[in-house]
């Protein structure tokens, strides 16, 4: 998943959860405690989600980086084969 696509989903994620808290404040009949518990675990959710989120793009980035780095040496051992090769 690229950046973009965990950003997007981050946003996402966090409107969906503003939209469905005020709705269960608005249609919900319930105490006030009830109400704080309930945005908290909400709130709890979407920590959880944020850190699952933020520990894959991690993951990704550093799959990438690892990549990239193989990739360099591969290209740094051609050209020194290559100019060997001429002198």
């Amino acid at each position: 998943m690229d950046t973009r696509n965990v950003k997007s989903s981050v946003i996402v994620f966090f409107a969906g959860l503003g939209v469905g808290a005020v709705t269960a404040l608005l249609l919900a009949p319930k105490s006030g405690k009830e109400t704080r518990e309930l945005i908290g675990r909400k709130a709890e959710e979407g920590s959880e989600f944020v850190a699952a989120k933020s520990r894959e793009l991690r993951k990704r980035a550093e799959e990438i980086v690892d990549k990239g780095r193989k990739t360099a040496e591969k290209l740094a051992d051609k050209g020194k084969s290559f100019a060997e090769s001429i002198v």
